[in-house]
């Protein structure tokens, strides 16, 4: 049986859209994942989650440089919808880097297997945390679902809605007042425990502030952390939640 040309061209335009949008998400694709594995997973969601109804309606590109241009779309729609989902992971990023600077951890970085980078060991405390709970709140599915709405509110070869750098910035500015958020019970914690060690050393000046400082703010750290989990994850879960729709802002919908 022949396959039409047009349909084919219709496959790899939203091959290279979802390539585009997974290759953000580490549990999916992230950098650690094979090349060859993130193309085969590329093609299956291809092959499941594109409508059938798009290759009808998809215009045939006669040109290469038509079809030069609807791949440079496909790949800008793309990364916008993916760019919004590292967003999201980078707001948990933020309250592990802010944890480790004011606790003295950040002096030592180590491989981070989820996002593939060297962090501190508070961020890959929260990389970790938070993508153990974006599989079990089903995240993953939730990203596909939006994936798959990028297809309705926007079908293949088909004109850019108007983008705007506003949203952009915002959603940037609102993921890392999240992240502050989020961090700000231990550095509140962390802000005592410096206030207490300052006032030490001007009533007892001959007790080594500095060492003794060290030790107490990893465990006020530990001991934050612990209290402080119970209102971390259903924060996470939320965030987590709603990657999908602030995902799909970026392009305006």
């Amino acid at each position: 049986m022949a396959i039409p040309i047009a349909h084919v061209l219709t496959y790899f335009l939203g091959l290279t859209r979802i390539l585009a949008m997974i290759v953000h998400i580490p549990m999916i694709a992230g950098r650690l994942v094979p090349n060859l594995v993130k193309v085969g997973v590329g093609i299956l969601l291809a092959i499941t989650i594109l409508p059938p109804a798009t290759l009808e309606h998809v215009e045939m590109m006669n040109t290469f440089l038509e079809l030069t241009i609807a791949i440079g779309r496909e790949i800008l729609i793309g990364s916008l919808v993916g760019f919004g989902a590292t967003l999201t992971f980078g707001a948990v990023q933020i309250t592990g880097e802010i944890i480790g600077l004011g606790s003295g951890f950040s002096a030592a970085h180590i491989l981070n297997p989820i996002f593939g980078t060297s962090d501190t060991i508070t961020n890959q405390f929260f990389g970790m945390v938070s993508g153990l709970l974006f599989l079990v709140i089903n995240g993953h599915l939730l990203f596909l679902m939006a994936v798959r709405q990028t297809f309705d509110i926007l079908p293949l070869n088909q004109p850019l809605p108007s983008l705007s750098l506003d949203r952009l910035i915002a959603l940037a500015g609102d993921l890392i007042t999240t992240g502050v958020h989020l961090a700000l019970p231990v550095l509140a914690a962390l802000l005592l425990t410096d206030i207490t060690l300052g006032l030490l050393a001007r009533l007892a000046p001959q007790i080594q502030v500095f060492f003794l400082g060290l030790p107490l703010k990893l465990s006020v750290t530990l001991i934050s952390l612990a209290l402080t989990l119970g209102f971390l994850f259903p924060a996470l879960g939320d965030i987590f939640r709603t990657l999908g729709p602030r995902s799909l802002g970026l392009l305006g919908y």
